[in-house]
């Protein structure tokens, strides 16, 4: 009799394994997502197999800096962070709230969306998230689903998403996950996935495996369609000494003790003027950065009369975005990069109770001069910088 596992078993499935899980989330009418090669980076998008994978390729990362190679393994995760994060799966980059048509007398009536685009979309099936971008989620959640008054789209798309975190055997050198507790495993967070895996790439092509965590029923039924054996000791050995292994290979670490602490206590110091002298005010850390949620709303008239509501990301670099009675409260791009950098690692921790970095280090490498969010709080820190950057 076929074992299948259930919710809180161990399993294990080989490359034919991988493409049937795939298959089985379409088959259960999931819109399948995971990381794909496009324009030169690996980013989300559409699988419809292992094919799509970005397999034997591996990602180099540093400050401003991102380059996508061939190697000769044929691991399928031998990268650390993709280029963009999970956030506009579930936070669009833009979205219409609502339309409305002023009628003869003053009257407002709001309008339904075109029946061609009113069909509910397919649930989201997310494969390969790293930890670090599912903690991410988990501080989402707390800012769209967990308010006073929870934003219905977001929340729709958060709770019907499968999510199947895969994790990280390849830090990269802008990662610092480890400092924040957010990898490079997936465990102990607020929130759980439905499926944990790790890959096992070494030895030959047959040996090439993956240990499935099953944790939630939505993902035992998943996997019920999937071939698969129970999970030796040898297996969950190979996965501690992976994760060991990465954490010891993080290209960047931040001391977050007292952390808060310190930024509130240096608002004035001169760093955030040196730092302002680089910082191009240009926004790539918010739009990369995958629990940054700013957004502007809108509302625009249609030649047809009719006014639409629309919400975009927005920036706390950009000038407008702190504009108040008349002018900017903050004006200066110094004012800027601290607002954006104490609210991070600091006040962040007032409004939703946690950090608002999950260490993916997005915000160093798509910086276009290189800086460096663990170098700025060294400095603030007052502690020697070692050689490459990085908190001491």
């Amino acid at each position: 009799m076929a074992w299948s596992p259930r919710a809180g078993d161990l399993a294990v499935v080989d490359v034919a394994g991988l493409d049937a899980l795939i298959m089985a989330l379409a088959d259960a009418s999931y819109d399948v997502r995971g990381p794909v090669v496009r324009s030169g980076a690996i980013e989300p998008g559409p699988l419809g197999g292992v094919v799509d994978l970005p397999r034997g390729m591996r990602d180099e990362q540093a400050p401003g800096r991102y380059d996508l190679s061939d190697t000769a393994g044929g691991a399928f995760f031998d990268w650390s962070s993709s280029a963009r994060s999970w956030k506009a799966e579930l936070f669009p980059p833009e979205e219409e709230l609502w339309r409305a048509r002023q009628e003869p007398g003053g009257n407002v009536t709001f309008l339904s969306t075109p029946k061609a685009s009113r069909r509910e979309p397919l649930p989201l099936a997310i494969l390969g998230l790293r930890p670090c971008d599912f903690a991410a989620l988990g501080v989402t959640d707390r800012v769209f689903a967990g308010a006073a008054v929870p934003d219905p789209r977001y929340r729709r798309r958060r709770d019907t998403a499968f999510m199947a975190v895969v994790e990280c055997g390849s830090p990269g050198g802008t990662c610092f996950c480890s400092s924040m507790g957010t990898g490079p495993g997936c465990e102990g967070t607020d929130a759980a996935p439905d499926l944990v895996l790790t890959e096992i790439a070494s030895g030959t092509v047959a040996d090439h495996r993956f240990l499935v965590r099953v944790v939630s029923d939505r993902g035992a039924e998943v996997m019920a369609a999937v071939p698969t054996r129970k999970a030796t000791e040898a297996d969950r050995s190979e996965r501690e000494a992976i994760l060991s292994r990465a954490a010891a290979r993080m290209g960047r670490r931040l001391v977050t003790e007292g952390l808060p602490e310190l930024l509130l206590a240096n608002l004035d110091h001169e760093r955030w003027s040196e730092v302002a002298r680089r910082c191009l005010a240009c926004g790539n850390c918010t739009s990369a950065c995958p629990t940054c949620f700013c957004a502007d709303v809108r509302d625009t008239t249609e030649l047809s009369g009719q006014v639409v509501r629309r919400r975009r990301w927005a920036s706390c670099f950009d000038r407008e975005h702190s504009y108040l009675h008349g002018g900017a409260v903050r004006a200066s791009t110094s004012s800027r990069y601290r607002q954006w950098m104490t609210h991070k690692l600091a006040t962040w921790w007032d409004q939703f109770g946690q950090s608002g970095c999950v260490g993916c280090g997005r915000c160093i490498t798509w910086c276009p001069v290189g800086i460096d969010i663990t170098e700025e709080a060294a400095a603030l820190r007052g502690a020697a910088l070692p050689a490459g950057g990085g908190a001491a």
